[in-house]
């Protein structure tokens, strides 16, 4: 059934250190703001990082696997990180159906990602589309 305006999806992650080492072994980004405490208490920050890409990376699975659904991939992104998220933070990613084009499987999506405490520390949107694996 394809996405209809105002339809809502969510999906939450809890980013431990095991994620992070994970994601830096796949990657290879092993920035000291994810892995050296003393080097993190002298930024901005204070504390370790979780690398954006895990952040973002709960919008693959969201769209991918609950909303739009299996199938779907991004065409573009427009988001902007407004906090950090810090090792041990739960997040929680909502994407709203914003539009739906009239005669392609495309959609529009705001994207919103909060940490447990309701602060947002991501917020955008994107534009996906999804195969229906026919034709």
């Amino acid at each position: 059934m394809p996405p209809t305006p105002g339809q809502r999806a969510t999906r939450s992650l809890t980013l431990g250190p095991d994620k992070v080492r994970a994601f830096a072994e796949l990657t290879g980004d092993y920035n000291p703001l994810h892995f050296d405490d003393a080097f993190a208490a002298r930024t901005r920050f204070g504390k370790l990082v979780v690398q954006g890409g895990l952040t973002t990376g709960l919008l693959h699975a969201l769209v991918a696997m609950d909303m739009p659904g299996p199938g779907t991939v991004f065409l573009s992104q427009n988001w902007k990180f407004t906090a950090p998220v810090f090792i041990g933070d739960t997040i929680t990613a909502e994407a709203e159906v914003m539009s739906v084009h009239a005669s392609k499987p495309v959609t529009q999506l705001r994207i919103t990602v909060r940490r447990q405490t309701g602060e947002v520390v991501l917020e955008g949107e994107a534009w996906c589309y999804t195969f229906s694996g026919t034709g």
